[in-house]
């Protein structure tokens, strides 16, 4: 089994979508299942991190774009996920690139994203639980920010009732 990728995203701040960070405007948001031809912009040569086309072609993965509402060809942020025996496991979360560093565009990019993943752990009858790895120099700003808790070595949960919590912020029922 391959080592788990340790993540490293920020969660900048927790916001009730996604906030200009020159304006301060909110702007609502929408999580929609990355498709074949959003992969274009989201390659390393755009400046993202990671291999999107490979976590897509993964067919126990689930990927997921974040984009504006009524803006759904720009994406903010992707995330990776599959569905466990007994709660949702986040294999790659990463900001567009202009969503991350001091001169971002948007804040609240990530927490949306975690906040979509323990949607879908509530959905599936997981109890919003989430499991992640870590990288060490962030798991105490995962613990303070998200509510998380370790497991041992560099994987980490985030229990229903901190689950609950980024729910509520991110989506109106």
């Amino acid at each position: 089994m391959p080592k788990p990728i340790e993540l490293d995203f920020i969660v900048d701040r927790l916001t009730n979508s996604i906030q200009n960070t020159i304006s301060g405007d909110s702007f609502e948001t929408e999580v929609h299942r990355l498709r074949l031809i959003d992969l274009k912009q989201v390659t390393k040569k755009n400046r993202w991190n990671f291999n999107w086309k490979e976590e897509l072609a993964d067919n126990k993965k689930e990927v997921f774009k974040l984009t504006i509402t009524n803006n759904s060809d720009i994406v903010q942020g992707l995330l990776s996920l599959t569905l466990e025996s007994d709660h949702v496991y986040m294999h790659l979360l990463e900001n567009a690139p202009f969503n991350i560093g001091n001169n971002k565009l948007y804040e609240g990019v990530a927490g949306n994203l975690v906040a979509h993943a323990c949607k879908v752990s509530f959905q599936q009858g997981f109890d919003g639980f989430i499991a992640f790895t870590a990288k060490t120099k962030l798991i105490e700003h995962y613990q303070n920010k998200l509510g998380a808790y370790t497991l041992g070595g560099h994987r980490m949960i985030i229990p229903t009732e901190s689950a609950q919590v980024l729910v509520d912020k991110y989506f109106k029922s």
